[in-house]
């Protein structure tokens, strides 16, 4: 059995867990661990978990509300970290400890009974890579923090179960927010985060009828809101509104079964 949970998507933070079940035995993939410890270690007992449970650690890229306590968490418990060598060389090429696994695009390796495939996306960070997730029956794709979605990305999530897709921000309110000049042109570049019109266009090309969830992540507290992203979603999937998921940046979402 395949199921993940959001711990909470957004500027402040983001970490979200995968958790493969096989013969009663349970492999747990945290990706991302963009909180200080404190609040990881809240973030996990409200999804009925301790830090000790963890397998593995995957950080997706070096940006400090992704990467946030890796070092310690991984120091603390002792837990194996995968990520990038530009990303490792990004955050200062600091000691594991042994405990440091290099990932590259379509590297597949295995944390219990689940696979794992990275894959290179665009974005404004040295090597950044998303994921892959599978129990070898069921598989979910982790797409967040890119510009655009290129033929090698939507390649890597076809005939996914379940989807955690970023709709960063609504065009028309990024355009019209407070943001400088310079940083409206990061977030709405081919390297910075997807538009909710983008997203949602990733969203359609992927979709199947074996796709089971697909969870809008990363909103912009600022330059996004909730209702429009469902409603977007809800236009993509041939669905109802009230049907589609968000993961917020205070609670993510519930455990979700692929």
């Amino acid at each position: 059995m395949l199921r993940f949970r959001s711990l909470g998507s957004g500027s402040t933070g983001n970490a979200a867990l995968v958790e493969a079940t096989s013969a009663g035995r349970t492999s747990r993939l945290l990706v991302d661990c963009g909180f200080g410890l404190k609040q990881l270690d809240l973030r996990l007992a409200k999804a009925g978990l301790a830090a000790s449970d963890i397998d593995a650690i995957f950080i997706t890229h070096e940006h400090g509300d992704h990467i946030g306590c890796a070092h310690a968490l991984s120091r603390r418990e002792r837990i194996p970290v995968w990520m990038s060598e530009g990303t490792w060389l990004a955050t200062g090429a600091r000691d594991f400890e042994g405990r440091l696994h290099l990932a590259r695009d379509d590297a597949a390796f295995e944390v219990g009974d689940l696979s794992v495939q990275p894959f290179t996306v665009p974005h404004d960070a040295r090597e950044p890579l998303q994921l892959r997730c599978s129990d070898g029956a069921r598989t979910l794709g982790v797409l967040t923090d890119l510009g655009h979605a290129t033929a090698h990305v939507l390649a890597r999530l076809s005939g996914v179960h379940a989807l955690l897709l970023e709709f960063n921000h609504d065009s028309e309110l990024l355009a019209n927010s407070s943001y400088p000049p310079f940083l409206k042109l990061r977030v709405g570049g081919r390297h910075g985060h997807l538009s909710n019109t983008a997203a949602a266009e990733i969203a359609r090309a992927v979709h199947h009828d074996g796709l089971r969830h697909v969870v809008a992540a990363h909103l912009s507290e600022q330059n996004n809101r909730p209702e429009i992203v469902r409603r977007l979603m809800a236009e993509a999937l041939g669905a109802h509104e009230a049907e589609m998921l968000t993961a917020s940046a205070l609670d993510g979402s519930p455990w979700l079964d692929v």
